[in-house]
């Protein structure tokens, strides 16, 4: 079964590839790949998560040369864009909330699920998160979502966030579990 990704998030890698002139993508890309590069996004298009894949590690290698810490603030700082986008996403001083309201703008984002949150109080959440890609792909992405949701949290009103990759799928561990604990304002 073919999974894809909205144009809405496609569109982000699309333009980080694309402020790039001096970088020779065609060592990274296939021309299907290229084509997609250099034609317009739709955002409400959907498009294959195997061509949102190698974006994203044409990123990583080319853009953030491997650094996963850059790929989690760079998830941090996606988060006010996507909280512009989706003003309903924020839910002030109300942590909880604003994640549950993520989970549901998730499900828009792709055409599977992504991920799940068995686990969520007034001041910590369990994320389950599997975007069934290559290792090295799941674990960028993994780092990005980790910045992405303790900026939300943050967003939310939550103080003294922590936030921690408990297992991880690329280590042999058996899913992929994002830890997030905060205290809540007196």
């Amino acid at each position: 079964m073919s999974r894809h990704v909205k144009g809405s998030l496609f569109v982000d890698y699309v333009r980080m590839l694309r402020s790039q002139k001096q970088v020779d993508w065609s060592r990274r890309l296939d021309s299907a790949d290229l084509a997609l590069l250099h034609r317009q996004v739709n955002p409400d298009e959907w498009y294959s998560m195997e061509a949102f894949e190698r974006f994203g590690l044409a990123i990583l290698e080319d853009i953030a040369h491997g650094d996963l810490i850059a790929v989690r603030i760079w998830g941090r700082m996606s988060t006010e864009f996507q909280v512009a986008t989706h003003p309903s996403l924020l839910v002030a001083g109300d942590p909880c909330e604003s994640m549950m309201r993520f989970l549901v703008l998730r499900l828009s984002f792709f055409d599977f699920e992504v991920l799940s949150i068995p686990h969520l109080t007034d001041t910590e959440a369990i994320i389950h998160v599997h975007y069934g890609m290559s290792l090295h792909a799941e674990q960028a992405a993994c780092f990005q979502t980790l910045g992405f949701l303790s900026r939300l949290v943050e967003l939310a009103g939550g103080h003294k966030v922590v936030a921690a990759l408990k297992q991880r799928l690329w280590e042999g561990d058996p899913a992929t579990v994002i830890s997030i604990e905060w205290r809540r304002e007196p």
